[in-house]
Protein backbone atom coordinates (compact mmCIF):
# COMPACT_ATOMS: atom_id res chain seq x y z
CA UNK A 1 0.00 0.00 0.00
CA UNK A 2 1.26 3.30 -0.88
CA UNK A 3 1.58 5.43 2.36
CA UNK A 4 0.29 8.84 0.17
CA UNK A 5 -2.92 6.96 0.43
CA UNK A 6 -2.83 5.59 3.56
CA UNK A 7 -4.66 8.13 6.20
CA UNK A 8 -2.64 6.25 9.19
CA UNK A 9 0.64 7.56 7.97
CA UNK A 10 0.36 10.64 9.78
CA UNK A 11 3.09 12.86 10.29
CA UNK A 12 3.23 12.72 13.84
CA UNK A 13 3.82 8.61 13.38
CA UNK A 14 6.45 9.39 11.13
CA UNK A 15 8.28 12.16 13.09
CA UNK A 16 7.97 9.72 16.39
CA UNK A 17 9.58 6.65 14.38
CA UNK A 18 12.43 9.11 12.98
CA UNK A 19 13.36 10.31 16.57
CA UNK A 20 12.94 6.92 18.61
CA UNK A 21 15.26 5.47 15.70
CA UNK A 22 18.06 8.13 15.78
CA UNK A 23 18.09 8.35 19.76
CA UNK A 24 18.62 4.36 19.88
CA UNK A 25 21.34 5.04 16.65
CA UNK A 26 22.85 7.99 18.93
CA UNK A 27 22.88 6.04 21.96
CA UNK A 28 25.18 3.54 20.55
CA UNK A 29 27.33 6.18 19.12
CA UNK A 30 27.65 8.46 21.70
CA UNK A 31 28.28 5.53 24.34
CA UNK A 32 31.50 4.98 22.51
CA UNK A 33 32.56 8.32 23.08
CA UNK A 34 32.01 8.41 26.80
CA UNK A 35 33.79 5.05 26.94
CA UNK A 36 36.44 6.54 24.96
CA UNK A 37 36.79 9.53 27.40
CA UNK A 38 36.94 7.67 31.03
CA UNK A 39 38.22 3.47 29.99
CA UNK A 40 39.06 2.73 26.64
CA UNK A 41 42.68 4.27 27.53
CA UNK A 42 43.16 1.50 30.36
CA UNK A 43 41.18 -1.36 29.06
CA UNK A 44 42.96 -1.62 25.40
CA UNK A 45 45.66 0.95 25.16
CA UNK A 46 47.32 -0.44 28.93
CA UNK A 47 50.89 -0.14 27.41
CA UNK A 48 51.13 3.80 26.90
CA UNK A 49 51.01 6.40 29.22
CA UNK A 50 47.89 7.98 30.14
CA UNK A 51 48.05 11.06 27.39
CA UNK A 52 49.34 8.77 24.99
CA UNK A 53 46.47 5.85 25.50
CA UNK A 54 43.88 8.64 25.79
CA UNK A 55 44.70 9.96 22.64
CA UNK A 56 44.63 6.55 21.00
CA UNK A 57 41.31 6.05 22.56
CA UNK A 58 39.83 9.46 20.80
CA UNK A 59 42.04 8.07 17.52
CA UNK A 60 39.74 4.90 17.60
CA UNK A 61 36.27 7.44 17.86
CA UNK A 62 37.66 9.38 15.09
CA UNK A 63 37.35 6.02 13.17
CA UNK A 64 33.74 6.20 13.53
CA UNK A 65 33.20 9.77 11.90
CA UNK A 66 35.68 9.25 8.50
CA UNK A 67 33.34 5.81 8.14
CA UNK A 68 30.18 8.36 8.42
CA UNK A 69 31.20 10.02 4.60
CA UNK A 70 31.15 6.24 2.96
CA UNK A 71 27.94 5.04 5.33
CA UNK A 72 26.01 8.31 3.39
CA UNK A 73 27.20 7.82 0.15
CA UNK A 74 26.53 3.99 0.55
CA UNK A 75 22.80 4.42 1.87
CA UNK A 76 22.03 7.93 -0.08
CA UNK A 77 22.55 6.04 -3.29
CA UNK A 78 20.36 3.00 -2.67
CA UNK A 79 18.01 5.11 -0.39
CA UNK A 80 17.49 7.32 -3.61
CA UNK A 81 17.37 4.71 -5.99
CA UNK A 82 14.97 2.00 -3.37
CA UNK A 83 13.65 4.15 -1.13
CA UNK A 84 14.11 5.64 2.72
CA UNK A 85 12.35 3.19 4.92
CA UNK A 86 14.43 -0.16 4.01
CA UNK A 87 17.45 1.97 4.58
CA UNK A 88 16.52 3.07 8.04
CA UNK A 89 16.06 -0.34 9.26
CA UNK A 90 19.28 -1.25 7.86
CA UNK A 91 21.07 0.75 9.25
CA UNK A 92 19.84 0.26 12.97
CA UNK A 93 20.21 -3.11 12.39
CA UNK A 94 24.23 -2.67 11.75
CA UNK A 95 24.66 -0.11 14.83
CA UNK A 96 22.65 -2.06 17.15
CA UNK A 97 25.19 -5.20 16.53
CA UNK A 98 28.21 -3.41 16.17
CA UNK A 99 27.55 -1.94 19.70
CA UNK A 100 26.67 -5.26 21.35
CA UNK A 101 29.57 -6.75 19.55
CA UNK A 102 31.92 -4.14 21.24
CA UNK A 103 29.74 -4.99 24.91
CA UNK A 104 31.56 -8.61 24.80
CA UNK A 105 34.79 -7.77 23.29
CA UNK A 106 38.05 -9.24 25.07
CA UNK A 107 40.40 -6.65 26.52
CA UNK A 108 44.00 -6.05 25.35
CA UNK A 109 45.23 -8.08 28.26
CA UNK A 110 42.86 -11.22 27.22
CA UNK A 111 43.93 -10.77 23.46
CA UNK A 112 46.35 -8.22 22.69
CA UNK A 113 46.74 -6.21 19.68
CA UNK A 114 44.00 -8.16 18.41
CA UNK A 115 41.72 -6.25 20.85
CA UNK A 116 42.31 -2.45 19.79
CA UNK A 117 42.42 -3.38 15.96
CA UNK A 118 38.80 -5.33 16.75
CA UNK A 119 37.74 -2.16 18.59
CA UNK A 120 38.56 0.08 15.62
CA UNK A 121 36.49 -2.49 13.18
CA UNK A 122 33.07 -2.32 15.32
CA UNK A 123 33.49 1.44 15.20
CA UNK A 124 34.05 1.50 11.63
CA UNK A 125 30.92 -0.50 11.15
CA UNK A 126 28.71 2.29 14.15
CA UNK A 127 30.12 5.37 11.63
CA UNK A 128 29.10 3.27 8.95
CA UNK A 129 25.38 2.68 9.92
CA UNK A 130 25.01 5.92 11.56
CA UNK A 131 26.19 8.09 8.16
CA UNK A 132 23.61 5.94 6.54
CA UNK A 133 20.87 6.49 8.86
CA UNK A 134 20.99 10.46 9.07
CA UNK A 135 19.52 11.47 6.20
CA UNK A 136 16.53 8.50 5.72
CA UNK A 137 15.87 9.59 8.98
CA UNK A 138 15.79 13.20 8.06
CA UNK A 139 13.98 13.03 4.92
CA UNK A 140 11.08 10.71 6.41
CA UNK A 141 10.17 13.50 8.56
CA UNK A 142 10.59 16.32 5.68
CA UNK A 143 9.09 14.61 2.91
CA UNK A 144 5.98 13.60 4.93
CA UNK A 145 5.38 16.98 6.35
CA UNK A 146 4.10 20.82 5.02
CA UNK A 147 7.08 23.02 4.27
CA UNK A 148 5.57 25.52 6.75
CA UNK A 149 6.50 23.29 9.69
CA UNK A 150 9.57 20.80 7.80
CA UNK A 151 11.56 22.91 10.23
CA UNK A 152 9.84 21.40 13.45
CA UNK A 153 9.31 18.37 12.15
CA UNK A 154 13.20 17.76 11.10
CA UNK A 155 14.39 19.21 14.23
CA UNK A 156 13.03 16.63 16.34
CA UNK A 157 14.87 14.16 14.28
CA UNK A 158 17.97 16.20 15.61
CA UNK A 159 16.56 16.02 19.08
CA UNK A 160 17.37 12.25 18.83
CA UNK A 161 20.64 13.37 19.54
CA UNK A 162 20.14 14.97 22.57
CA UNK A 163 18.07 12.19 23.84
CA UNK A 164 20.45 9.69 23.07
CA UNK A 165 23.39 11.15 24.71
CA UNK A 166 21.18 11.43 27.49
CA UNK A 167 20.35 7.93 27.59
CA UNK A 168 24.09 6.62 26.88
CA UNK A 169 25.08 9.43 29.64
CA UNK A 170 22.81 8.04 32.39
CA UNK A 171 22.62 4.55 31.47
CA UNK A 172 27.06 4.86 31.53
CA UNK A 173 26.71 6.98 34.80
CA UNK A 174 24.71 4.38 36.48
CA UNK A 175 27.33 1.69 36.10
CA UNK A 176 30.37 3.95 37.13
CA UNK A 177 28.93 4.15 40.56
CA UNK A 178 30.31 0.49 40.90
CA UNK A 179 33.83 -0.18 42.50
CA UNK A 180 36.25 0.87 40.26
CA UNK A 181 37.72 -2.85 39.79
CA UNK A 182 33.88 -3.61 38.97
CA UNK A 183 33.31 -0.95 36.66
CA UNK A 184 36.42 -1.80 35.02
CA UNK A 185 36.18 -5.88 34.71
CA UNK A 186 32.40 -6.14 33.37
CA UNK A 187 31.04 -2.78 34.77
CA UNK A 188 31.59 -1.07 31.21
CA UNK A 189 30.06 -3.72 29.25
CA UNK A 190 26.74 -3.65 30.10
CA UNK A 191 25.46 -0.27 28.67
CA UNK A 192 26.97 -1.90 25.23
CA UNK A 193 24.87 -5.12 25.96
CA UNK A 194 21.86 -3.16 26.50
CA UNK A 195 21.84 -1.97 23.13
CA UNK A 196 20.27 -5.31 21.59
CA UNK A 197 17.16 -4.64 23.13
CA UNK A 198 16.99 -1.30 21.94
CA UNK A 199 17.76 -2.34 18.66
CA UNK A 200 14.75 -4.57 19.04
CA UNK A 201 12.27 -1.98 19.75
CA UNK A 202 13.49 0.51 17.11
CA UNK A 203 13.30 -2.25 14.40
CA UNK A 204 9.39 -2.23 15.27
CA UNK A 205 9.04 1.27 15.70
CA UNK A 206 10.56 2.11 12.24
CA UNK A 207 8.94 -1.39 10.30
CA UNK A 208 5.22 0.35 10.82
CA UNK A 209 5.78 3.51 8.70
CA UNK A 210 5.35 3.57 5.34
CA UNK A 211 7.82 5.45 2.45
CA UNK A 212 7.70 8.81 1.55
CA UNK A 213 4.99 10.34 -0.19
CA UNK A 214 7.29 12.70 -2.12
CA UNK A 215 9.89 10.15 -3.53
CA UNK A 216 7.40 7.74 -4.42
CA UNK A 217 5.93 10.67 -6.70
CA UNK A 218 9.37 11.49 -8.10
CA UNK A 219 9.87 7.93 -8.71
CA UNK A 220 6.63 7.46 -10.52
CA UNK A 221 7.71 10.60 -12.39
CA UNK A 222 11.11 9.31 -13.51
CA UNK A 223 13.28 6.69 -13.35
CA UNK A 224 16.53 7.06 -10.60
CA UNK A 225 19.84 8.52 -11.07
CA UNK A 226 22.31 5.75 -11.59
CA UNK A 227 24.75 6.90 -9.35
CA UNK A 228 23.11 9.42 -7.58
CA UNK A 229 26.50 10.77 -5.80
CA UNK A 230 28.16 11.47 -9.40
CA UNK A 231 24.55 13.58 -9.91
CA UNK A 232 25.26 15.62 -6.74
CA UNK A 233 28.25 16.62 -7.42
CA UNK A 234 27.53 17.52 -11.03
CA UNK A 235 24.09 19.37 -10.22
CA UNK A 236 25.00 20.50 -6.71
CA UNK A 237 28.73 21.43 -5.76
CA UNK A 238 28.08 24.76 -4.18
CA UNK A 239 25.38 23.23 -2.02
CA UNK A 240 27.58 20.08 -0.81
CA UNK A 241 30.61 22.75 -0.43
CA UNK A 242 28.64 25.35 1.85
CA UNK A 243 26.97 22.62 4.00
CA UNK A 244 30.10 21.11 4.72
CA UNK A 245 31.62 24.63 5.95
CA UNK A 246 28.15 24.59 7.92
CA UNK A 247 28.85 21.86 10.07
CA UNK A 248 32.45 22.82 11.06
CA UNK A 249 31.54 24.91 14.10
CA UNK A 250 28.27 22.83 15.16
CA UNK A 251 30.15 19.48 14.59
CA UNK A 252 33.31 20.49 16.23
CA UNK A 253 31.65 22.49 19.27
CA UNK A 254 29.59 19.57 19.91
CA UNK A 255 32.43 17.12 20.47
CA UNK A 256 34.38 19.46 22.60
CA UNK A 257 31.24 20.46 24.68
CA UNK A 258 30.56 16.81 25.87
CA UNK A 259 33.35 14.42 25.44
CA UNK A 260 36.82 16.62 25.30
CA UNK A 261 35.07 18.27 28.40
CA UNK A 262 35.10 14.84 30.00
CA UNK A 263 38.89 14.20 29.80
CA UNK A 264 39.97 17.22 30.55
CA UNK A 265 38.00 18.44 33.76
CA UNK A 266 38.53 14.43 35.46
CA UNK A 267 42.26 14.71 34.48
CA UNK A 268 43.71 17.95 34.17
CA UNK A 269 41.06 19.89 36.97
CA UNK A 270 40.90 16.74 38.67
CA UNK A 271 36.82 16.68 38.79
CA UNK A 272 35.00 13.76 40.43
CA UNK A 273 34.26 11.97 37.27
CA UNK A 274 30.26 11.38 38.25
CA UNK A 275 29.75 14.95 39.06
CA UNK A 276 30.82 15.71 35.21
CA UNK A 277 28.45 13.06 33.77
CA UNK A 278 25.68 14.75 35.95
CA UNK A 279 26.67 18.06 34.27
CA UNK A 280 26.93 16.34 30.43
CA UNK A 281 23.14 14.56 31.47
CA UNK A 282 21.54 18.04 32.36
CA UNK A 283 22.99 19.36 29.63
CA UNK A 284 21.65 17.25 27.55
CA UNK A 285 18.19 17.36 28.87
CA UNK A 286 18.36 21.24 28.14
CA UNK A 287 19.32 20.75 24.45
CA UNK A 288 16.31 17.93 24.37
CA UNK A 289 13.74 20.86 25.40
CA UNK A 290 15.34 23.47 22.89
CA UNK A 291 16.30 22.27 19.70
CA UNK A 292 12.30 21.52 18.68
CA UNK A 293 12.06 25.57 20.01
CA UNK A 294 14.78 26.45 17.27
CA UNK A 295 13.12 24.42 14.50
CA UNK A 296 10.16 26.26 15.03
CA UNK A 297 11.48 29.27 14.64
CA UNK A 298 13.34 28.49 11.53
CA UNK A 299 10.08 28.21 10.24
CA UNK A 300 9.11 31.56 10.99
CA UNK A 301 11.95 33.37 9.96
CA UNK A 302 14.27 31.25 8.32
CA UNK A 303 17.06 28.97 8.14
CA UNK A 304 19.95 31.39 8.02
CA UNK A 305 19.05 34.00 10.55
CA UNK A 306 18.61 30.86 13.51
CA UNK A 307 21.62 29.29 12.04
CA UNK A 308 24.12 32.74 11.89
CA UNK A 309 22.87 33.60 15.56
CA UNK A 310 23.99 29.66 17.26
CA UNK A 311 27.49 30.52 14.74
CA UNK A 312 28.04 34.52 16.40
CA UNK A 313 27.08 32.64 19.90
CA UNK A 314 29.65 30.05 19.94
CA UNK A 315 32.59 32.31 18.90
CA UNK A 316 31.54 34.55 21.71
CA UNK A 317 31.23 31.84 24.17
CA UNK A 318 33.99 29.67 23.18
CA UNK A 319 36.70 31.32 25.95
CA UNK A 320 33.74 32.34 28.66
CA UNK A 321 32.81 28.31 28.57
CA UNK A 322 36.69 27.55 29.51
CA UNK A 323 36.80 30.12 32.25
CA UNK A 324 33.89 28.60 33.83
CA UNK A 325 35.02 25.21 33.28
CA UNK A 326 38.39 26.03 35.54
CA UNK A 327 36.76 26.87 38.12
CA UNK A 328 36.72 23.30 39.08
CA UNK A 329 33.20 24.03 40.44
CA UNK A 330 30.49 20.95 39.29
CA UNK A 331 27.86 23.62 39.17
CA UNK A 332 29.61 26.30 37.02
CA UNK A 333 31.02 23.04 34.55
CA UNK A 334 27.54 21.55 33.94
CA UNK A 335 26.56 25.44 33.57
CA UNK A 336 28.92 25.57 30.94
CA UNK A 337 28.37 22.66 29.34
CA UNK A 338 24.36 23.35 29.36
CA UNK A 339 25.11 27.26 27.52
CA UNK A 340 27.24 25.63 24.98
CA UNK A 341 24.48 22.80 24.01
CA UNK A 342 21.89 25.73 23.69
CA UNK A 343 24.38 27.59 21.63
CA UNK A 344 24.57 24.48 19.97
CA UNK A 345 21.09 23.93 19.42
CA UNK A 346 20.49 27.14 17.02
CA UNK A 347 22.82 26.07 14.57
CA UNK A 348 21.53 22.22 14.96
CA UNK A 349 17.86 22.57 15.09
CA UNK A 350 17.30 23.99 11.61
CA UNK A 351 20.03 21.92 9.85
CA UNK A 352 18.18 19.11 8.70
CA UNK A 353 15.37 21.00 7.27
CA UNK A 354 18.06 23.15 5.76
CA UNK A 355 20.35 20.59 4.34
CA UNK A 356 17.68 18.57 2.64
CA UNK A 357 15.95 22.15 0.56
CA UNK A 358 19.57 22.16 -0.60
CA UNK A 359 18.85 19.09 -2.71
CA UNK A 360 16.35 17.51 -5.53
CA UNK A 361 14.19 14.81 -4.49
CA UNK A 362 15.79 12.18 -6.59
CA UNK A 363 18.97 13.08 -5.07
CA UNK A 364 18.09 14.75 -1.55
CA UNK A 365 19.36 11.15 0.40
CA UNK A 366 22.55 11.37 -1.16
CA UNK A 367 22.99 15.11 -1.12
CA UNK A 368 21.77 15.83 2.17
CA UNK A 369 23.93 12.84 3.63
CA UNK A 370 27.28 14.00 1.90
CA UNK A 371 26.60 17.31 2.39
CA UNK A 372 26.56 16.29 6.44
CA UNK A 373 28.55 13.65 6.60
CA UNK A 374 31.77 14.62 4.50
CA UNK A 375 32.47 17.76 7.30
CA UNK A 376 32.03 15.06 10.05
CA UNK A 377 35.45 13.67 10.07
CA UNK A 378 36.96 17.24 9.82
CA UNK A 379 35.07 18.43 12.17
CA UNK A 380 33.45 16.18 15.04
CA UNK A 381 35.63 13.32 14.46
CA UNK A 382 39.30 14.93 14.77
CA UNK A 383 37.96 17.65 17.70
CA UNK A 384 38.64 16.06 20.93
CA UNK A 385 41.71 14.56 19.27
CA UNK A 386 42.85 18.20 17.80
CA UNK A 387 41.48 19.91 21.50
CA UNK A 388 43.90 17.36 23.63
CA UNK A 389 46.90 18.02 21.21
CA UNK A 390 46.34 22.02 21.85
CA UNK A 391 45.96 21.29 25.64
CA UNK A 392 49.39 19.08 25.85
CA UNK A 393 51.01 21.50 23.63
CA UNK A 394 49.95 24.45 25.66
CA UNK A 395 50.97 23.22 28.97
CA UNK A 396 47.52 22.39 29.89
CA UNK A 397 45.61 25.65 29.08
CA UNK A 398 42.67 25.71 27.62
CA UNK A 399 43.03 29.04 25.39
CA UNK A 400 44.43 27.36 21.82
CA UNK A 401 41.24 25.05 22.39
CA UNK A 402 38.54 28.50 22.69
CA UNK A 403 40.79 29.94 19.88
CA UNK A 404 39.91 26.43 17.72
CA UNK A 405 36.08 26.62 18.53
CA UNK A 406 36.12 30.32 17.16
CA UNK A 407 38.14 28.95 14.17
CA UNK A 408 35.37 26.84 13.61
CA UNK A 409 32.62 29.11 14.12
CA UNK A 410 34.43 31.86 11.26
CA UNK A 411 33.89 28.63 8.60
CA UNK A 412 30.42 28.18 9.69
CA UNK A 413 28.92 31.95 9.57
CA UNK A 414 31.16 32.25 6.15
CA UNK A 415 29.32 29.35 4.80
CA UNK A 416 25.59 29.95 5.96
CA UNK A 417 26.09 33.84 5.20
CA UNK A 418 26.55 32.45 1.17
CA UNK A 419 23.73 30.08 1.67
CA UNK A 420 20.44 30.49 -0.08
CA UNK A 421 17.33 30.60 2.48
CA UNK A 422 14.97 27.78 1.55
CA UNK A 423 12.38 27.77 4.36
CA UNK A 424 9.58 28.78 2.19
CA UNK A 425 10.75 26.79 -1.09
CA UNK A 426 8.24 23.74 -1.66
CA UNK A 427 10.55 20.77 -2.11
CA UNK A 428 9.14 20.02 -5.35
CA UNK A 429 10.87 23.40 -6.68
CA UNK A 430 13.99 21.97 -5.50
CA UNK A 431 13.39 19.24 -8.35
CA UNK A 432 12.78 21.50 -11.20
Amino acid sequence: MNNSQDPAASVTRVVLASFIGTTIEWYDFFLYGTAAALVFNQLFFPELDPVTGTMAAFGTYAVGFFARPVGGVVFGHFGDRMGRKSMLVATLMMMGMATFLIGVLPTYEQIGVAAPVLLVLLRFVQGFGVGGEWGGAVLMAVEHGHHGRRGLYASWVQAGVPAGLLLATAVFNLFSLLPEESFLSWGWRVPFLFGIALLGAGLFIRIQVFESPVFAQARAAKPPPRVPFLDVLRRYPRNVALAMGARFAENGSFYVFTVFVLTYATTALEVDRNAILGGVLVASAVQFLVIPAFGMLSDRVGRRPVYLTGAAGLALFAFPFFWMVDTGSTFMIGLAIAIGLLVHSAMYAPQAAFFSELFGTDVRYTGASIGYQLASPLAGGLAPLIATVLLQKSGGKPWPVAVYLIVLSAITLVSVWLAAETHRVELGETDA
